[in-house]
């Protein structure tokens, strides 16, 4: 019997699949040099106090500062991290990433000053310095965004205030992550033999996406029935985290709690709302969706537990990290040389950390380090972990493109864009494998591949985002959020969004009691319009070429030098509309058609 395959240590690994941190620093004592260098602005800061419209120079200067602030620190954070994530029981670097995370809490309150100084300077005043030192032209956008928001900062008493309950106001989530995360067991789950298997958070989508009919609905009930012994106390917990938001929202003379989120974002209210009634207008291609799974699976009635387990299940496929690698470069061809070269770059320079180690940390992403982006994945050979791979490296390219453009002060881009080129690269790499897939069965397997990204992040994600604003709107007009109405929102809108080809089980109107992302302010829309951008901006590049190409590239190369909404119409795709989600969904409803005309 051949022994089973052992996790190996870090220094078991091959250095040709460990990232290349060394380039940020070579040894951990220049590390704890440029940290020493960190700790002198927090002197240095304040001597900028009463003093930004005192000249341009003086302005100037400050943002010159900042910036440099900005360059040490994402070394100094990016180096700890890093080395934490590649093996997470070396203390170390923990520590370290506390010294960083201690040295800029010490500058931000070192430097608070800056936004009521740059606030309160009048307008004359500020044309004149414009005019005095071109130079200064260069930070305008950044001003402007700092002084947009006059009207939502408050006195100086008042923000201290604010900041003093900022600890308070991250309860509710700590509480849910403590909760959910670490106090919460559930009950073992039955496979149809009586074999009992574990139920855990990390185990539950596996369990459900099993081809065992009886373990899928046993993990289901497994899940629920223990969140359904604590829905009052979930219920408090979100009722807490929603009254935070709609609380801060007030103080700040927001209109609501969705515009005070938004607008952090540079994002008008009307863009969360066009997508919730875009989907609401294509709802007829999710109701084809759950037919013909219930048609592929073979079943009298679909229910929710039949909604992971691939309608596809006697094919697999195997690519190594070579093949995977590879395959990208080939999918995303019609990227053009430009783009490929910076993905060979990645591939032969050591960005990315490959396989997993005893120790590292789980999961996947890029990290866009100034001196180049840092990949982790912890590769199987498997579909999935090709399509991360280009994911990552669809962020990557972003990282890479916005630090090199831009200066520092626009380099990063803004968390709406954030999916839309990793989103992208899947879309193309999707295109590419089904026009070349080999048979029937690997063509039904990628499509099913293909259409459970939609369900999940277009539609599952806008259902998320509908729930979240009637909960908000609920406790804006001074309603209390109890387990029983929270429930009867969440099961209406099941109902509404899967139709009446599933069973309605009462576990599910539950789901919400598990979703961490409830407690994140209006994040989990930004997964929907970022898949709606990336499947029209992957059709316009496929259909346009290099003129398409060409505006695609502008927009990587955008950092926030502009809004995010500006920064997609540029590239084509106007998120003020309705028009990629509708085109989006379109996709879906032709890959259903696709799919059934298979069988």
């Amino acid at each position: 019997m051949s022994e089973e395959k052992r996790t190996p240590k870090r220094n078991e690994v091959d250095e040709k699949f460990k990232w290349a941190i060394n380039d940020i620093y070579a040894t951990d004592e220049l590390w704890s040099k440029d940290l020493e260098k960190l700790k002198g602005y927090i002197e240095k800061l304040p001597t900028f106090k009463g003093r930004l419209s005192e000249s341009a120079d003086v302005l100037f200067e400050y943002f010159q500062v900042c910036d440099e602030i900005a360059v040490l620190g994402d070394s100094l954070i990016n180096y700890a991290q890093r080395k934490s994530d590649e093996d997470t029981t070396i203390a170390k670097y923990q520590n370290m990433i506390g010294l960083a995370m201690n040295a800029f809490m010490q500058i931000n309150s070192a430097g608070s000053f800056e936004t009521p100084e740059l606030i309160s300077i009048e307008q004359d005043r500020l044309d004149a310095m414009f005019a005095q030192k071109k130079e200064l032209e260069l930070y305008r956008r950044k001003l402007e965004l700092v002084r947009s928001k006059k009207e939502h900062v408050l006195s100086e008493a008042e923000e201290k205030i604010l900041a003093l309950t900022s600890e308070m106001g991250d309860s509710p989530e700590n509480i849910f992550s403590m909760f959910s995360d670490a106090d919460l067991r559930f009950p073992d789950a039955a496979d149809k033999d009586g074999k009992t298997h574990q139920v855990t958070h990390s185990t539950y989508i596996p369990l459900v996406q099993s081809t065992d009919r009886d373990l899928r609905k046993s993990a289901f009930e497994s899940m629920y029935s223990t969140y359904d012994s604590f829905k009052n106390t979930c219920a408090a917990t979100l009722g807490a985290q929603i009254k935070t938001v709609n609380f801060y929202a007030k103080a700040r003379n927001y209109s609501s709690s969705l515009e005070a989120s938004l607008s952090a974002n540079e994002i008008p209210t009307e863009v969360y709302h066009n997508l919730i009634s875009a989907v609401h207008d294509n709802m007829q291609y999710m109701y084809d969706y759950v037919a013909l799974r219930k048609k592929l699976l073979g079943l009298d009635e679909l229910h929710f537990y039949d909604l992971y387990t691939p309608v596809v299940s006697d094919f697999d496929m195997n690519i190594t990290f070579e093949q995977a690698k590879e395959t990208v470069l080939i999918a995303l061809e019609p990227m053009g040389e430009d783009y490929l070269k910076i993905i060979r770059e990645g591939f032969e320079n050591r960005w990315i950390d490959v396989y997993e180690n005893v120790g590292k940390t789980s999961g996947a992403y890029s990290a866009g380090a100034r001196v180049h982006p840092y990949v982790l994945l912890n590769h199987k050979d498997t579909l999935n972990c090709m399509f991360t791979l280009v994911h990552e490296m669809g962020h990557a390219v972003h990282s890479y493109l916005s630090n090199k453009t831009q200066p520092v002060c626009y380099s990063d881009y803004s968390i709406f864009v954030a999916e839309v080129a990793s989103t992208c690269n899947e879309a193309l790499l999707m295109r590419y494998l089904l026009k070349n897939a080999s048979d029937k069965k690997e063509k039904a397997y990628l499509i099913n591949y293909f259409l459970e990204m939609f369900r999940t992040t277009l539609y599952r994600q806008t259902m998320f985002a509908e729930f979240e604003l009637k909960i908000n709107e609920l406790v804006a007009q001074g309603e209390s959020l109890t387990a029983d109405t929270l429930c009867e929102i969440y099961g209406e809108l099941n109902k509404l969004y899967f139709g009446d080809g599933i069973v309605l089980d009462e576990q599910i109107s539950l789901e919400w009691a598990r979703i961490p992302h409830f407690y994140y302010d209006y994040y989990v829309y930004q997964y929907a319009t970022g898949i709606a951008a990336a499947i029209a901006l992957s059709s316009r590049i496929l259909a346009e070429g290099e003129p398409a190409v060409n505006d695609y590239i502008g927009f990587l190369s955008g950092g926030c030098s502009k809004d995010p909404i500006s920064l997609l119409r540029g590239a084509g795709v106007d998120m003020a509309t309705a028009k990629p989600i509708n085109d989006a969904l379109k996709v879906f409803g032709e890959l259903i058609k696709e799919m059934d005309g298979l069988f």
